[in-house]
């Protein structure tokens, strides 16, 4: 199958675009003509990437106001740093907590805060993309921390849609099952947790990183133009069930 989007002469900011989902993102708007700026941690990732880039963490709040302020008016964004720290719910731990939630969503609200502030400014009818996850729509053991970021970040979503709609922005969130990139493949190779996870997919199988990313472009494109307040499952059906 082949997909194309053109997004010539649009600048896209990209967050946690030095590995998996948000790699395959930034490359894909790449391929497409986007004036991708890439945000990350690895350096050396991020030089491999062919495009403008910030090497930085966004858990910085200070730091992150810093590097956004010099960028120039985006058409697009998309928030797709995250973390997880896995803990029972019995044992968990206020500094793995607020860690998360600092990434996951009050990072996340904050670049969309000051990116969206400057597309309207600039009169920009802009995008806006919140990866979020199936975690936000279903309890995960071993995952409160990291399901109630990703749940926080779909009402992150709903409340920008509704105000930042009447500039014409539309802002929507992506909700993956597990996803193989490198990292995933190894955590989930053991068929004791694989298997099960794969059973309760109607598709049977975990997501490609292109499959999640494809998606995110469609909602960046005039093709999603009257799509926002929406999150969107990418994940076989297993919400479904």
């Amino acid at each position: 199958m082949t997909t194309t989007f053109d997004f010539s002469h649009q600048r896209i900011l990209v967050t946690g675009a030095t590995s998996g989902i948000g790699r395959e993102i930034a490359l894909q708007l790449i391929a497409s003509g986007a004036q991708v700026f890439a945000i990350g941690r690895d350096a050396h990732a991020l030089s491999q990437l062919g495009c403008a880039t910030l090497c930085l963490d966004i858990a910085d709040s200070a730091a992150l106001d810093l590097a956004l302020k010099d960028l120039p008016p985006m058409h697009g964004l998309v928030n797709c740093a995250g973390i997880s720290r896995l803990e029972p719910a019995a044992a968990i731990s206020s500094a793995a907590f607020d860690h998360v939630m600092n990434v996951n969503a009050r990072a996340a609200a904050q670049v969309a805060s000051r990116v969206a502030a400057a597309m309207i400014a600039a009169g920009i009818a802009g995008s806006i993309v919140n990866v979020s996850s199936q975690a936000s729509l279903v309890a995960l053991e071993d995952h409160l921390g990291y399901c109630a970021s990703k749940a926080a970040l779909d009402a992150i979503t709903r409340v920008q849609c509704a105000e930042w709609g009447r500039f014409g922005i539309r802002v929507n969130s992506v909700n993956p099952t597990v996803t193989l990139t490198p990292m995933a493949q190894q955590a989930w190779s053991d068929p004791a947790k694989r298997d099960p996870a794969l059973a309760a997919i109607p598709l049977g199988r975990f997501a490609q990183p292109r499959e999640v990313a494809l998606p995110v472009l469609f909602l960046l494109s005039e093709a999603a133009s009257m799509i926002s307040g929406v999150s969107l499952p990418i994940d076989g059906g297993y919400t479904s069930r």
